[in-house]
């Protein structure tokens, strides 16, 4: 069965960085893009990040964009998110996502 296991977040300061990352099974990972969604309190889900199975291409959401990197590495069926300049609003609950399967989430605190 397919399994997504984020890990990664955790409490960093405004200014800070994390690197998020999605270890995918049960699939043949290297086939597919992934993507990242969060989920702030009281919010619906809301879409980050994309990558396309080689990598070749991403795109973000405008709140992220020039901030967050998503990158995958397809000999580890890993999928990354690289967060810089991290800002309180970017508190959430990270998930990765493939098709309409979705990991446990990993919770990302910006705060000081």
């Amino acid at each position: 069965q397919v399994q997504l296991v984020e890990s990664g977040g955790g409490l960093v300061q405004p200014g800070g960085s994390l690197r998020l990352s999605c270890a995918a099974s049960g699939f043949t990972f290297s086939n597919y893009a992934m993507s990242w969604y969060r989920q702030a309190p009281g919010k619906e889900r809301e879409f980050v990040a994309r990558i396309t199975r080689t990598g070749s291409s991403t795109n973000y959401a405008d709140s992220v964009k020039g901030r967050f990197t998503i990158s995958r590495d397809n000999a580890k069926n890993t999928v990354y998110l690289q967060m810089n300049s991290l800002k309180p609003e970017d508190t959430a609950v990270y998930y990765c996502s493939w098709f309409d399967s979705w990991g446990q989430g990993t919770q990302v605190t910006v705060s000081s």
